[in-house]
């Protein structure tokens, strides 16, 4: 569907991240790695099947397209899913309906929306976007970026490339799965207190800093707009930043590899 020509590459893309909670797209500036216009979200369907899913997925792409900003009608979209996702099939399904397991997300949503779509995890969509546009720009080494939302979604890059499928929110905390117990979540469902929270995080980012020796942390996801309440209480060796993007680092991720996939930008 998509054309791979030298003339008219496109300089924008529609990117939607798709969470647990909510589903949220936008038009991506591509040089920029910034959002043209507001962002557009619907609540993420309950339950969340493949089918109820792709359905708010048109709806929010169909809101972007009537934007004077819009990308051409050609152009695939890029989705960020809260999976393992392996050449487009959804290995897992994390703070989803388990009827994703083993789907072709890619198929189901192109189909749907009758034009290319390119799925991506939305951690690595985060990171990817971070790496390009924002706060691991230039950075030589491994990166991780950790995404603080319902679950815990990390993304590992080495020299600005995506390692995909990163797990690390299944790590084990405390006797328990890390995100059940340091997600952002789960400090709004304990009511727990950002210096009780920042100890639980204290806790993992030690973990997996002892096991990557990265060169940098990313924090993003919704919490990351209140990052002053608990950083400045972690003690680690490695650096730890907040996101550049912030929240939009899925929605600008999963426009950008949608690009990369299909060969419209480099």
């Amino acid at each position: 569907m998509a054309k791979d020509t030298k003339k008219d590459k496109p300089t924008t893309a529609i990117g939607v991240d798709i969470g647990g909670t909510g589903m949220k797209g936008g038009i991506v500036d591509l040089k920029r790695g910034k959002l043209i216009g507001d962002r557009f979200r619907i609540p993420t369907p309950k339950p969340s099947t493949p089918e109820a899913v792709a359905e708010v997925l048109a709806e929010i792409v169909e809101e972007l397209m009537k934007r004077d900003e819009a990308p051409a009608a050609d152009t695939p979209i890029g989705a960020a899913f809260p999976a393992i996702i392996d050449e487009g099939v959804a290995r897992s399904a994390a703070n989803i309906d388990d009827s994703w397991i083993d789907a072709d997300v890619d198929r189901i949503f192109t189909e749907r929306l009758g034009r290319d779509v390119h799925v991506i995890n939305d951690a690595d969509a985060a990171g990817l976007a971070e790496a390009r546009y924002g706060a691991g720009e230039n950075i030589a080494g491994s990166v991780l970026a950790i995404t603080l939302g319902t679950g815990i979604g990390s993304a590992m890059l080495y020299d600005g490339q995506l390692i995909p499928n990163f797990e690390l929110g299944h790590l084990e905390l405390d006797g328990h799965g890390a995100e059940t117990r340091a997600s952002a979540a789960a400090r709004e469902r304990e009511d727990l207190p950002w210096d009780e929270y920042a100890q639980r995080l204290q806790r993992y980012f030690s973990h997996v800093e002892f096991l990557f020796s990265p060169k940098l942390f990313i924090v993003g996801g919704g919490i990351s707009k209140r990052s002053e309440d608990y950083l400045p209480l972690l003690n680690l060796r490695t650096p730890i930043v907040t996101a550049k993007l912030k929240n939009n680092a899925g929605i600008v991720g999963a426009g950008l590899q949608a690009a990369l996939h299909f060969k419209l930008v480099k």
